[in-house]
């Protein structure tokens, strides 16, 4: 059975380090299991980060812009096409992992007939992996606009200043109701030792569910996101996740 995990939070906030952390983690733990990275990132970073300039979009889809690999096979009803074009916007990365960006999507309000195809088509797609990893918008809402999927983990990614703390505290209001079926909680990023005693005295005040915090890594890689700091901090914390174990 699929397992979803959404990273969200404040732009800035280290949402793709998380990302990245992640998915070489779960390579790690489980090497033979499958991993759909799904950028729903308006900034659409999260390919850069492989060196990508992924272009072929899930709006493109929908908007008529996206220019196919192959031609588009005959005698296919709207929404066996709409499943076709998705696999044919996938990037793979490897043997195991693929990645795929949305980047414009439409309200769940739109009437359109492909709202729902464009639902449903992903809810399929999601169901092929063994882990799907969302990168978020600043909520869940903006996801659950594009694909009404269950969400197991919800990370919400904070700063440990008092601002980004409050600004964690609004996003969790905002999408407790979207993960209202798994874990939802606060991953605090980039905390430097002097300050680790305040900022527990903060989640005290704003009584949020953390699951722990990440600490500084000045050596990270700007360009590609990876850490092995970060990713051991992940570690460290895995065992609280509502997520397969080792």
């Amino acid at each position: 059975m699929t397992k979803t995990i959404a990273i969200t939070g404040k732009s800035g906030s280290g949402k793709t380090t998380i990302v990245k952390a992640f998915m070489n983690l779960l390579k790690e733990y489980f090497p033979d299991k499958s991993i759909l990275l799904f950028d729903n990132d308006l900034t659409c970073e999260l390919g850069y980060t492989f060196g990508l300039d992924i272009r072929n979009t899930i709006y493109g889809i929908r908007a008529g812009k996206h220019e196919y690999k192959t031609g588009i096979p005959s005698k296919m009803t709207k929404q066996e096409y709409i499943e076709w074009a998705l696999e044919d916007i996938l990037v793979k990365l490897d043997d195991n992992t693929d990645i795929i960006v949305s980047w414009l999507i439409a309200s769940k309000d739109c009437r359109c007939p492909i709202t729902k195809q464009i639902n449903d088509a992903l809810l399929k797609l999601i169901s092929h992996y063994d882990f799907v990893i969302f990168d978020c918008e600043f909520d869940l809402k903006y996801l659950y606009q594009l694909v009404d999927t269950n969400i197991d983990l919800a990370l919400i990614v904070s700063k440990p200043h008092k601002n980004s703390i409050e600004l964690a505290k609004r996003i969790y209001e905002f999408s407790s109701k979207y993960a209202y079926n798994g874990q939802i909680g606060v991953l605090l990023n980039n905390a430097k030792e002097p300050y680790k005693n305040d900022i527990y005295e903060l989640l005290n005040e704003c009584k949020l569910d953390v699951f722990g915090i990440i600490d500084h890594d000045e050596n990270i890689d700007k360009f590609t996101k990876n850490s092995a700091k970060i990713k051991e901090s992940l570690q460290n914390i895995y065992s609280r996740f509502n997520l397969p174990q080792i």
